[in-house]
């Protein structure tokens, strides 16, 4: 039986921010339906390496990649690649929850109304699926035309999910998305991760490193630029082939 290919996955990719080199020679394979965390001090290149993963860094000037990127074995930075079609298969929650200032409804339906979705009856569909999937549903089912910068900030990061989910990535991307909330909040969206990667691939930055420990399968150490080690989360985290990695778990530095 020949070995599933990743999900997604890295091969030899360099970045650079005009001369300054953010990634080196990075090898990284993701797998299908697993969390994959990245931890490693600020500045080390894990939130560069997950923006190349769907092109996020293609806005910034002077940056350009070398090497490839690999979603279902396909080139995501090969010349007949469409972004905004990249964009749908691989959804992107960021740090801080940034909903639009619409209704709830009209934030996790823009996606779609993006793509040209007109029909009333599926987006109201997509709306309760993906809200559901990100655990809100009870909390806004009867203020869905409210404002969604009315919702606290635990609230809002959910919904960023549901906006990410209801376009039906089949990835999904999280720059550190519990760093901005309080404990309670950030306990209900890592729940959220645990139940979403039955259905999703997830990639996930935290600096938190008991967050890690808590929802990943894998875990990924970035260090200036470098991958230094990539394993299983439990054996990184109790038994680490680097001593810089060492390091780093125990708190000597970062």
């Amino acid at each position: 039986m020949s070995k599933k290919e990743p999900k997604l996955e890295a091969r030899e990719l360099n970045a650079y921010y005009g001369d300054f080199h953010a990634l080196k020679n990075i090898s990284l394979a993701m797998e299908e339906k697993h969390v994959t965390a990245f931890i490693g001090p600020s500045g080390c290149g894990k939130s560069t390496f997950l923006r190349t993963l769907n092109r996020m860094n293609d806005y910034v000037e002077g940056f350009r990649v070398e090497g490839d990127v690999l979603l279902d074995g396909r080139d995501i930075y090969d010349k007949n690649i469409r972004v905004d079609e990249l964009r749908k298969e691989v959804g992107m929650v960021f740090q801080k929850p940034n909903p639009f200032p619409k209704s709830i409804f009209e934030n996790v339906v823009y996606g779609l109304k993006i793509q040209g979705v007109k029909n009333k009856a599926v987006l109201q569909e997509a709306a309760e699926k993906s809200l559901r999937q990100a655990a809100l549903w009870d909390e806004v089912k009867d203020k869905l035309n409210k404002s969604a910068l009315a919702l606290s900030g635990g609230q809002q990061q959910r919904l960023c999910i549901a906006r990410a989910l209801a376009i039906s990535p089949s990835v999904l991307l999280m720059d550190e998305p519990a760093s901005a909330l309080d404990p309670i909040s950030t306990a209900k969206i890592e729940e959220l991760i645990y139940e979403l990667k039955k259905d999703y691939t997830i990639v996930i930055v935290t600096h938190n490193m008991q967050q890690a420990g808590r929802v990943s399968d894998y875990t990924a150490f970035f260090y200036i630029g470098e991958l230094v080690e990539f394993s299983k989360t439990k054996a990184m985290f109790t038994s680490p082939k680097d001593t810089r990695t060492q390091n780093y778990i125990t708190g000597r530095f970062g």
